[in-house]
């Protein structure tokens, strides 16, 4: 036999029909209804019409009126009767009803239509004399439609309901809850995307990353740790806590992570640090919470956050522009990182291309164990970024992929998938069948110098003046021994403001001596001395050449140390970037700008010199290129022979089971020698010195490797050709 208490499982109600859930948008509705009510139900007895006829031989005669209103604007006559003359027969009679005393005082009981105020005027004056009745009240009143009024309130109504009906679904959108009635509490859920088995799937894996080989072993091994977690911890090691991604712009760093999410086999979580940021107070803090939990509850996994300076700021170094619910949110962050209740098995993977302004207790181990650098490319890189960039590509058999890379130096991974597309389009206006090597290199010219400007206008005296200032900087770096190699030189207006410009191929190099920059200063001015020498005049066409080498001299003097008179010192520190204090006195600051113009003057005058001592190679250079335009590193060597420094060979280390193997490049790379503290200068993207937009080769202010062991060539191992 069946228990009793079996037979009631289910609802309590029996098999009965279920009642309705109750909804918050019920309130909503009665609160409308009352409203409503208690606007236009007025519980007052109805008007009925009446005539002027009867009005004047029933109503006025008997001496039950009391007063009438004399509605203008709608023509009307409202009539108030007596309360004590109310109940008669003929009143009853009329309303159909007997009406309490007390109803009818103040409320108007008849209405009657009137066509002329001023005739109705005389015939009940006229009808007063006649009968001999004292005059009754009356008052002129104008009254308001009722339609308006209704359909105001009602419009409110609606518009105050779909205004929170909105901002409800808004609320609760992020956290999936539908727009509910509840979405509010939703807002401090996390934005994440999760990407898993059975879910959102990235097509990207690590064999769409090239270039970031070292970055790409990194990141590949947090993925085979959560895959094998015992090959590493039976050794005693730990899955690490977190990996800083950190890079220019452009270099890949989104792009890893995607991969990354491609190929683990664990729950990946994305968001970005603007995703945190919210209106509401402690928003973001919620939302951090709420991302963990839902990491814990998936763990183990991975949680990627891109741009994370958004809210990884440095706190309190500027009082006057901080912002409290960006600092809780960071305080959570660091909690929920490394607080007191650590989580095992969340991998906080970030990315940033602004690592200085960053908290340092964000970036301390424990948190952040490994802080992965990825910059632009070398050549070797670039090459493997264009094989997969030309892979959906249709291209020539004749292009040369080692080739698009050294004409390409400075580009990051961004840089060199927009050569590609632009190459692609170009062919594609031309009717190509597939993209040439020419279509490749008109890509690199778009991309460093802008649109072709073919219709421009320009008078023959300034393309004269255009085809010497570019000779003058294409002779210097032909003859100029650290000068970078020249690639091309042209007078073809490209973009908003550059009139022409050479482009060289700079070196794969990290540093940089006093002879080289100097030789680079030299370059630069070669443009603005071409127009004194030939012309005995100046132009402003040297306005972006003096930028450059003015930032160039006051680095070597105040961050490098590359002057005798300011001695081995440095001014430049990171930290105190956004300071307004100078970090020397106004006397050491005159003599900087005494050094530096020394420094400019001194280059200027051997710029003169070398021109004047090559003038003729200046004019045939200028010439052709007035009749050609564009000139190839060939055509140069075909008008002035050969540059008469050969280039040198580049010796790479691949160390590998502790034995050095020595490979050969096609660079020229000048012999650096080994300190415990290396101060890194990278070439800019493009080193093109143009007549009003001049690109050239300089090195950044502090870009600091601490390098404490370098890796040096044995005397006895033998070199392999690469």
């Amino acid at each position: 036999m069946i228990p009793d208490n079996k037979k009631k499982k289910g609802s309590p109600l029996g098999d009965g029909p279920k009642l309705p859930k109750f909804n918050l948008y019920w309130i909503y509705g009665l609160i409308a209804i009352s409203l409503l009510s208690a606007r236009f139900f007025q519980m007052a007895p109805e008007i009925r019409l009446t005539t002027e006829q009867e009005f004047k031989q029933v109503m006025l005669s008997n001496g039950d009126v009391e007063r009438i209103d004399l509605v203008q604007n709608k023509e009307l006559v409202r009539v108030y009767i007596k309360p004590d003359s109310i109940g008669k027969d003929f009143y009853v009679q009329k309303l159909k009803t007997k009406i309490d005393k007390a109803k009818v005082k103040g409320v108007p009981l008849f209405e009657f239509s009137v066509t002329d105020w001023n005739s109705f005027n005389e015939r009940l004056q006229k009808f007063y004399e006649q009968k001999g009745i004292t005059e009754i009240p009356q008052n002129t009143v104008k009254e308001g439609e009722w339609f308006g009024p209704i359909a105001n309130t009602i419009f409110s109504f609606v518009l105050i309901i779909v205004v929170w009906v909105v901002l409800m679904r808004k609320m609760g959108g992020g956290g999936g809850s539908g727009g509910g009635p509840g979405g509010i509490f939703n807002v401090g859920k996390s934005k994440a995307t999760l990407f898993e088995k059975g879910g959102t799937k990235v097509n990207i894996t690590f064999a769409d990353v090239a270039g970031l080989e070292e970055a790409k072993e990194e990141v590949m091994e947090i993925v085979d740790f959560l895959k094998q977690p015992k090959k590493y911890t039976a050794l005693g090691g730990k899955i690490p806590k977190g990996a800083l991604l950190i890079g220019p712009p452009g270099t890949g760093k989104t792009l890893l992570a995607k991969a990354m999410a491609g190929e683990a086999q664990v729950p990946f979580f994305s968001l970005s640090g603007s995703d945190f940021v919210e209106m509401f107070v402690g928003v973001g803090a919620s939302r951090v919470r709420d991302l963990f939990k839902q990491a814990r509850e998936k763990a183990p996994c991975i949680i990627f956050i891109d741009e994370i300076d958004a809210i990884g700021r440095a706190r309190g170094k500027n009082a006057m522009m901080s912002n409290d619910e960006r600092e809780n949110t960071l305080n959570q962050l660091l909690v929920e990182m490394d607080g007191f209740g650590g989580d095992t098995g969340i991998i906080i993977l970030a990315a940033t291309n602004r690592p200085d302004v960053l908290d340092s207790a964000l970036l301390r181990p424990g948190r952040f164990d490994r802080q992965i650098s990825i910059d632009r490319p070398d050549v070797k890189g670039r090459e493997e970024i264009f094989k997969v960039h030309l892979g959906p590509i249709k291209v020539s058999e004749n292009l040369d992929v080692h080739k698009l890379a050294e004409q390409t130096p400075g580009f990051a991974g961004a840089d060199i998938a927009n050569v590609c597309n632009e190459a692609a389009l170009i062919a594609a206006r031309k009717g190509k069948t597939g993209v040439e090597m020419k279509d490749f290199q008109d890509a690199i010219d778009r991309v460093i110098g802008g649109l072709e400007k073919k219709n421009k206008i320009i008078s023959k005296e300034e393309k004269e003046v255009i085809a010497y200032h570019e000779a003058g900087h294409a002779i210097c770096g032909w003859f100029l021994e650290h000068a970078y190699p020249l690639l091309k030189v042209t007078i073809v207006p490209r973009g908003t403001a550059a009139l022409g410009y050479a482009q060289y191929t700079p070196k794969e190099q990290y540093l940089y001596t006093i002879e080289q920059l100097t030789d680079q200063m030299c370059m630069t001015l070669g443009g603005r001395a071409a127009e004194q020498i030939f012309f005995g005049r100046i132009s402003t066409g040297a306005s972006n050449d003096l930028q450059q080498i003015t930032k160039m001299a006051y680095s070597m003097v105040t961050t490098y140390g590359m002057n005798d008179k300011i001695g081995n010192v440095s001014f430049y520190d990171p930290s105190q970037e956004n300071t307004f204090q100078k970090p020397f006195s106004e006397e050491t600051g005159k003599i900087i700008d005494e050094e530096v113009r020394k420094m400019i003057d001194a280059a200027y005058q051997r710029t003169l010199g070398l021109l004047t001592t090559k003038k003729a190679e200046v004019e045939k250079l200028a010439k052709e290129l007035l009749d050609k335009e564009v000139l190839h590193k060939s055509d140069v060597e075909a008008l002035i022979g050969n540059r008469p420094f050969e280039e040198e060979k580049v010796v790479t280390f691949d160390v590998e089971e502790g034995k050095n193997k020595i490979t050969t490049e096609e660079t020229t790379v000048a012999d650096a020698a080994s300190t415990e503290q290396v101060i890194a200068a990278t070439p800019e993207q493009a080193s093109v010195a143009s007549f009003e937009q001049a690109i050239v080769a300089s090195p950044e202010p502090a870009s600091v490797s601490s390098t404490e062991q370098t890796i040096e060539a044995d005397d006895t191992e033998k070199p392999s050709a690469a």
